[in-house]
């Protein structure tokens, strides 16, 4: 059986794999201190092109997002969100754990836009009662979002400077930020996204990475006591080497960029591959994640060879379902995907 059900169902790229083993008898400080982390730290702000930018690792997106919003928030203080935002919806009321309500407003599809937020801020403000409601502080986004969409520049900007007006932050969850950056249809650079926000951070448990996620605090700086937060959230880890060795190697040679490159040009295969069987797409996704619409009995026979997700039922008894390529799709996954197919 093939799988495209995510792009963290493999390890690690070899290059990752090779560092790992070629340093471990090396012996270094722990928590990030060590000179791994240094060098991918200093790796990190020269693609950004932010040399005061502070970089931290953590151990997961979960945690990653917890975390960052905690440590950007007060505790009468929320994170305004879409519907579909990661936080709102798949990871388990983790921010709303820490004391932080997560403040859903309409959105374009999977979404945010300035607008919204300025309508929703203008209402909010406009109430002569706001001061006994949850405080709206972060702005919560994906790139790419949920859906695989992808934000524009004009978007970016605009969102942000609609925070800037209400005074709000804006983070950006970065779980795929590669696969986002690499699409075919992004006029988005990681210089750009790190000057159009205040913190964000680049995934690498979905790209390429075994695990972790490095935090970037472009235009402000790091909350009071992180680093202590981070330990408070159980993300901190003590052989901070190992993900100082992958952030590393993943920002040596443009490796990260590259490895991203390859899961959008399997997703556009993949893609060509359901047109081809007259499979509808559900959404036009520019990214590694593909949706289609399968009746239930086309599920159920594809499901013995193929494994993939199903992401939510349709009112007509059909089915949406997610297709995802990574950094390790071959070819001749896609090959076997598509002889599946031919047997349906």
């Amino acid at each position: 059986m093939v799988s495209f059900e995510t792009d963290y169902n493999n390890g690690a790229v070899p290059e990752i794999l090779n560092r790992l083993v070629s340093t471990n008898d090396d012996k270094t400080t722990g928590y990030g201190f060590d000179e791994y982390c240094v060098s991918a730290k200093a790796r990190i702000r020269e693609a950004c092109g932010m040399p005061s930018a502070e970089v931290y690792f953590l151990i997961g997106g979960s945690q990653t997002n917890s975390t960052v919003i905690d440590a950007l928030t007060l505790g009468c203080e929320g994170a305004i969100a879409p519907k579909t935002g990661h936080i709102n919806v798949h990871e388990s009321g983790a921010v709303e754990a820490f004391g932080h309500k997560v403040l859903v407003i309409p959105s374009d599809g999977s979404k945010l836009t300035a607008s919204g937020i300025n309508e929703y801020m203008t209402a909010f403000l406009a109430d002569d009662t706001f001061e006994h409601m949850v405080q709206p502080k972060v702005v919560y986004l994906t790139f790419p979002t949920e859906y695989g969409a992808i934000y524009s520049r004009k978007e970016l900007e605009d969102i942000y400077s609609v925070c800037k007006k209400f005074d709000l932050t804006l983070y950006i969850d970065g779980a795929r930020l590669g696969y986002g950056l690499m699409s075919l249809k992004s006029d988005v650079d990681l210089p750009f996204l790190a000057s159009h926000c205040d913190a964000f951070y680049i995934g690498g448990t979905k790209v390429g990475a075994m695990f972790g996620e490095a935090v970037v605090f472009s235009n402000i700086l790091a909350p009071k006591h992180f680093f202590t937060t981070v330990k408070r959230h159980g993300a901190l880890l003590a052989k901070g080497r190992m993900l100082g060795i992958q952030f590393d190697t993943l920002f040596t040679d443009s490796l990260y960029f590259k490895i991203a490159r390859h899961a959008i040009e399997k997703a556009e295969t993949l893609k060509e591959i359901f047109k081809r069987h007259d499979i509808p797409m559900a959404f036009d996704s520019p990214t590694n994640q593909q949706f289609v619409i399968l009746t239930r009995t086309q599920r159920e026979r594809l499901q013995k060879d193929v494994a993939f997700e199903i992401w939510e039922p349709l009112p007509d008894d059909r089915l949406v379902c997610r297709f995802v390529t990574s950094w390790a799709t071959t070819d001749a996954e896609l090959h076997a995907l598509n002889e599946a197919l031919d047997r349906l």
